[in-house]
């Protein structure tokens, strides 16, 4: 069933409507009066409409129910990624929100090679985020991630401290796994961070253990930048029981 992410969407008198980008995207799947789509607000409640009819601007809809999404995970988990090369943070991006992140940050450190700033970081900031709701709409979720940007790593070290379990993953740390750090750990939230290229230097290890985050593996092997933080979502959503069947009824 299409998909479609309207902000507030407040019904009146059980009533929606879809316009621009959202009209042109409804043009596309060629909707027509009595097709069936999905509406969400991006705040977590679904809303199943039938199209009344169908104008190249403006998409007429009928509220039939309305009820919160099953496929956003009971665990908010933001991923806090130091800015990577090439265009390797849009598949972080993408991959994070399909997995269920509830915000992604991206943030300078010493190593990095990128180094956004200005108004290449601005329309880099628009981007991503347009990103993240595409993604967010073909995924079937019921929230836009956040996507923002930390000045930095102190900056993005201390947002991330003031979750319940925040986890700085360094490749020189060898005995602290994730699951020994999440182990007996209540949370609701979550903070993963991880690296550029490179890695994390011993000074910025340093830091993150001053700041009260705990330090922590992803195992033996080196993983790319790319590849860390998606890893370390999955396995921390593993271990919270988010990757088990949902009842829909």
């Amino acid at each position: 069933m299409p998909r479609f992410f309207v902000r507030e969407p407040r019904p009146e008198d059980g009533f929606l409507a879809l316009t621009g980008e959202n009209a042109a995207h409804a043009k596309v799947l060629r909707l027509k009066a009595g097709d069936d789509v999905t509406v969400c607000d991006g705040q977590g409640m679904d809303y199943r409409c039938t199209v009344l009819s169908a104008a190249p601007e403006r998409v007429a809809l009928q509220v039939r129910s309305a009820w919160p999404s099953y496929t956003e995970p009971r665990v908010q988990i933001t991923l806090f990624t130091a800015f990577p090369k090439q265009d390797k943070l849009e598949h972080v991006i993408m991959k994070a929100t399909e997995l269920g992140a509830a915000a992604v940050v991206a943030f300078p450190s010493a190593r990095c090679v990128s180094r956004p700033d200005g108004p290449s970081l601005s329309k880099k900031l628009a981007r991503w985020r347009k990103i993240a709701a595409s993604a967010a709409e073909q995924s079937g979720r019921g929230r836009i991630p956040d996507v923002a940007v930390a000045a930095s790593l102190e900056e993005a070290l201390r947002q991330a401290a003031g979750r319940d379990l925040p986890l700085f993953f360094y490749e020189n740390e060898t005995n602290a796994s994730l699951r020994r750090r999440a182990e007996g750990v209540r949370f609701t939230t979550a903070a993963i961070v991880t690296g550029p290229e490179g890695g994390f230097t011993p000074e910025e290890a340093g830091l993150a253990r001053a700041l009260g985050l705990p330090v922590c593996t992803l195992g033996p092997r080196i993983l790319r930048c790319e590849t860390a933080p998606l890893c370390a979502l999955s396995a921390l959503l593993y271990a919270c029981g988010e990757l088990e069947g949902v009842d829909q009824t």
